[in-house]
């Protein structure tokens, strides 16, 4: 069924296009919303009348696009991590890390515009990660990642230092069994 979009539909298109969906969806999703009109000689007049207020839109729309490039492309992200000796991270360096740092930074980008190399990050070192932004503009943004630094005093005990004191807490508690039992036995003797 052809319909003509009212607005902005995500995933479908923008004001004024025409698409072809299913006759469900447009019946019992977009026309119940007004997200979108069927597709008829009234509709199609009417919206040629729109034609030069819906491309207004889309301008404005491109040149938010084309400032918002100019912004991206000057922020740089840099990235700790936890990784091992030899640079490799614990973790990876995905998408939507990349849209919680730009979140931070105060963009607001779908983590599904953003394009990582390999779709992820599994190394420390400097990355260039592509944002897809409206129509065919995209913006490139570097992505450092570094290796968070090791504390020493957070690692654990070596292991005979454990094993020492695993012995030592089970004879205290030996300990104090034997004692408690003591006491109970003196109780029922009283």
């Amino acid at each position: 069924m052809k319909v003509i979009l009212n607005q902005d539909v995500k995933h479908l298109g923008e004001e004024g296009d025409v698409k072809d969906v299913a006759m469900g969806y447009a019946r019992n999703y977009l026309f119940p919303r007004n997200l979108a009109v069927p597709h008829n000689d009234v509709t199609v007049a009417h919206f040629a009348g729109r034609k030069a207020e819906i491309e207004a839109k889309k301008q404005v729309k491109r040149a938010d696009a084309a400032s918002l490039k100019e912004k991206l492309e000057s922020a740089k992200i840099a990235l700790v991590m936890p990784a091992g000796a030899n640079g490799k991270l614990y973790g990876a360096v995905t998408n939507q890390t990349i849209a919680d740092e730009l979140a931070k930074l105060g963009y607001e980008i779908e983590r599904k515009r953003i394009e990582l190399p390999g779709l992820t990050f599994k190394s420390v070192g400097k990355y260039r990660a592509t944002i897809r932004l409206y129509e065919g503009a995209l913006a490139e943004i570097e992505v450092i990642v570094e290796a968070q630094p090791e504390n020493k005093s957070e690692s654990h005990p070596p292991r005979h230092e454990r094993r020492e004191r695993r012995d030592r807490d089970y004879e205290r508690n030996e300990a104090s069994v034997e004692t408690e039992e003591a006491a109970d036995e003196a109780v029922a003797e009283e």
